[in-house]
């Protein structure tokens, strides 16, 4: 099923949001003070292009402790993300939400869109994992977090 949806997503407009992110990319490549978008923008590119199956999570989610792209930096650089690109991807991706909504089986795809919209406007500290081990690093911060709380500590 999720190859199914990803050759649609592909097919029906994914191609389009996937080019922008990579676009987007470049131009901050160009930069060189915003490589660390840019390489951001690629990852997210290239999940742009093929979503269903995977799952954008925060590095400090998955790896259950502080970097530097999610503590005081990660703010820093996600608020100059914004106000330089992420407010446009995620204009973007509403657009090509609001396109997919118009047909029944676009639903579902505007829905990724609207995911992809919110990843935009804050993208760095996080990274893309498969949906089974975003289910696991979930479950294990909720028992890491239940153990806390059982401790009293």
């Amino acid at each position: 099923m999720r190859t199914i949806g990803n050759f649609l997503w592909f097919i029906l407009g994914g191609v389009l949001m996937g080019l922008a992110w990579w676009f987007v990319g470049l131009l901050a490549f160009v930069t060189i003070v915003g490589i660390p978008w840019g390489k951001a923008c690629l990852v997210i590119g290239q999940f742009t292009f093929f979503p269903f199956g995977r799952e954008a999570i925060s590095r400090k989610e998955l790896k259950q402790k502080d970097d530097i792209g999610t503590g005081g930096l990660g703010i820093v650089g996600n608020v100059i993300w914004f106000i330089f690109a992420g407010v446009w991807l995620a204009i973007g991706h509403v657009i090509s939400a609001l396109a997919c909504f118009i047909t029944i089986i676009g639903i579902p795809f505007g829905i990724q869109h609207l995911k992809l919209a919110g990843i935009a406007l804050a993208p760095i500290g996080k990274t893309i994992v498969t949906k089974e081990v975003a289910a696991a690093a979930k479950k294990a911060n909720a028992e890491a977090t239940v153990a806390t709380l059982r401790s009293g500590t």
